[in-house]
């Protein structure tokens, strides 16, 4: 038995060494993640590391808070807004730029009280990241708020 698990490897080692090789290429420019919620369409997404997203574009980028998701949990979200935008409310209503960009809500899911993220003109490296889905986790909250450039792993692009 240990014989024909040496001659299988042996004969496969250079296979199996190129298949490493492929995973930690792979892993030095791109990331696999999923989305277990709503807020997307999608459920796969491929981030492309260190591309920075356009306006519009879907960004991944790393939530800090500690609720309701652990912090360094990855998000994928669009990029509604970028340094200079300028971002009003009206009532609980959130416009980037003049465009709708989503109603806060009160209260979460859970019944725990969510502060509405931040007015004014985005500061340079910072940017405002929106979801089309009304329970959607983005900008118009304060635990989210306006995502630093740091933050951001790359580009997002939706596999299915």
């Amino acid at each position: 038995m240990l014989d024909r698990l040496y001659t299988h490897f042996v004969k496969y080692f250079p296979a199996y060494l190129w298949f490493l090789a492929g995973i930690v290429i792979f892993g030095r420019y791109y990331m696999l993640t999923i989305n277990v919620s709503d807020s997307l369409p999608g459920t796969f997404y491929l981030i492309e590391k260190g591309v920075m997203p356009d306006k519009g574009e879907l960004a991944g980028f790393v939530y800090t808070n500690d609720w309701p998701h652990t912090a360094g949990t990855i998000f994928v979200k669009t990029i509604r807004g970028i340094p200079g935008s300028k971002v009003t409310i009206d009532g609980r209503h959130f416009n980037v730029d003049g465009i709708y960009a989503g109603h806060a809500k009160p209260f979460s899911k859970q019944g725990r009280s969510l502060e509405i993220g931040m007015i004014g003109i985005i500061p340079e490296n910072h940017y405002y990241m929106s979801a089309p889905h009304p329970d959607s986790l983005d900008s118009r909250y304060a635990l989210v708020g306006w995502v630093s450039k740091d933050r951001i792993i790359g580009r997002a692009i939706q596999l299915f």
